[in-house]
């Protein structure tokens, strides 16, 4: 099978790369694919170097799948030209997530619906991905009315202008040209601002939350708030979300559903100080869930702690997830 890498220099393609291997997904031929001005670098998988391909030198090998990560406007201009071409396209941005058109995967929750000719396929955003690996059997169980979110996400979100923001403050010298991902420093610091506000004081990033779980779980009708705020973490995104159901739950309940859900790790033991942390998710491609606990503010309600390595679940093995997906149905030939 040849699979593109599309944005295969950046962190969420290079680590899609890694995932290909790690997970041992049938690749006959690897094709790195970024702009005009990475053509010709070189990416490594498997002790193996392969020259990074321009965009249409990359349709040109005809791919039978492709990884895109290289943001929206590179997804609308060129997702459709590989589509065309028959290539299986899993789309990183934002791009096509809202699109009425597109389905928007979580495997976990809704691989289900995929059909064999779906073939632009949207990746959700990282912080919704983790978050609804944990909610979709409790709202299939329960049904979720009201959702309150707030994130504390790591600044590789971002990319690597930001790790580079990160890394000059930590060295204690001004950023160099282009390496600001942030109007305020990060080191030390928590910024509560993911993406650009809109108008009603809210961010990109918080209504990504709001419209993305509403699309994955199939209901328009839950009400969801959120905000977002980046943290001086390098890997792991971490979110308190508070869920009240439409119908009776008990604790027992919940953390079995939990304990069985797919994807899904509980870490919660807070005697043994026992939690999900972004630190011991890094590298891993499950999702952690603690501090799981009654609100005894109002009734059927919950605070969970959520927890996943953002460049993995939250982005690359989510979409490389639905790739093996596309396989196990065969719509994706093995030759």
């Amino acid at each position: 099978m040849k699979v593109a890498v599309v944005g295969a220099t950046g962190l969420v393609g290079r680590t899609m790369i890694e995932i290909l291997a790690q997970r041992n997904f049938p690749v006959s031929e690897l094709i790195p694919v970024a702009s005009q001005r990475s053509a010709g670098k070189m990416v490594s998988c498997r002790g193996q170097d392969y020259r990074v391909h321009t965009m249409e030198e990359g349709l040109e090998r005809k791919p039978d799948l492709a990884l895109f990560s290289a943001g929206g406007s590179t997804s609308k201009e060129w997702a459709p030209s590989f589509a065309r071409i028959g290539c299986y396209v899993v789309d990183n941005s934002s791009a096509w997530r809202m699109d009425p058109d597109k389905k928007l995967i979580v495997p976990e929750i809704n691989a289900h619906i995929l059909e064999k000719d779906d073939l632009i396929i949207a990746n959700p955003n990282c912080s919704t991905i983790q978050m609804v690996v944990a909610l979709g059997p409790l709202h299939e169980k329960f049904g979720i009315k009201r959702l309150v979110i707030s994130t504390y996400q790591a600044l590789t979100g971002t990319g690597k202008v930001a790790v580079d923001q990160y890394n000059a403050e930590r060295e204690g010298r001004p950023p160099g040209e282009g390496q600001s991902a942030y109007p305020h420093p990060i080191f030390e610091n928590c910024i509560p601002h993911c993406d650009v506000f809109y108008d009603n004081g809210y961010t990109r990033e918080e209504l990504k939350l709001v419209n993305e779980t509403r699309k994955i779980l199939g209901d328009d009708d839950i009400a969801i708030t959120a905000t977002a705020v980046r943290v001086p973490v390098l890997g792991g995104h971490s979110e308190s979300v508070n869920i009240e159901f439409r119908n009776p739950c008990a604790k027992a309940q919940l953390i079995e559903l939990l304990e069985n859900a797919p994807g899904l790790v509980v870490l919660d033991n807070p005697e043994q100080n026992i939690y999900p942390m972004p630190l011991m998710a890094q590298g891993k491609d499950e999702v952690y869930v603690g501090r799981i606990r009654v609100d005894e503010s109002q009734p059927n309600t919950f605070n969970l702690w959520v927890v996943a390595d953002n460049l993995r679940k939250g982005a690359a093995t989510n979409a490389i997830q639905i790739a093996e997906y596309l396989v196990e149905k065969s719509f994706l030939p093995l030759g």
